[in-house]
């Protein structure tokens, strides 16, 4: 599956203010999450976040809110569940590829992933992205959605393959973008 700008969303999961300092290189996937919702912005694909109760998590960091076109407080851990979907379909029915970075990821990224999947999205992850407490959580969690057939994508790849050409009238921009990270 080639991921496409026009069909595609990034949803950014729970990268909340009390989780964040508990999961392994918090800064490392914050700052690729940040590069990632960057890019989406300059390409105009929607941005999601999701907030895994709030209440007791707290809000998302305020740099990867900043950059999300809406924000979907969930209790259950697949977002899926709690109507992430219709969230996606509000803003362009014609979404079908969902781009999936956060955390944990073996608890609500993971979950999330496989209940969008089973709502027929193509779901696809970014690691360098993604967290969790300890490090082997984590690679469960990759190696079990690569196992369901989601592809794992560096960021840049995942630019790249947004862009599909260097004729992209967006791709100077975005070089910019590349050079600064």
């Amino acid at each position: 599956m080639m991921i496409n700008q026009d069909t595609s969303a990034l949803i950014l999961i729970d990268y909340q203010t009390r989780l964040m300092p508990s999961i392994h290189e918090s800064e490392n996937a914050i700052a690729s999450a940040l590069f990632l919702a960057q890019v989406a912005q300059a390409l105009a694909i929607p941005i999601l976040g999701t907030e895994q109760n709030p209440d007791g998590l707290g809000p998302n960091d305020e740099r990867i809110k900043a950059f999300c076109d809406q924000t979907f407080v969930k209790h259950s851990f697949n977002g899926a569940a709690d109507g992430l979907a219709k969230d996606i379909k509000a803003i362009n029915p014609a979404i079908t590829q969902v781009v999936l970075a956060g955390c944990e990821a073996h608890v609500c990224l993971i979950q999330t992933a496989l209940g969008l999947q089973a709502l027929g999205y193509e779901v696809a992850v970014v690691p360098e992205a993604c967290g969790s407490r300890r490090v082997e959580d984590k690679q469960l969690a990759m190696e079990r959605m690569r196992q369901q057939k989601m592809p794992m994508l560096g960021a840049e790849m995942l630019v790249f393959e947004w862009l599909k050409t260097s004729e992209h009238p967006q791709f100077k921009n975005i070089l910019k973008i590349i050079k600064n990270r």
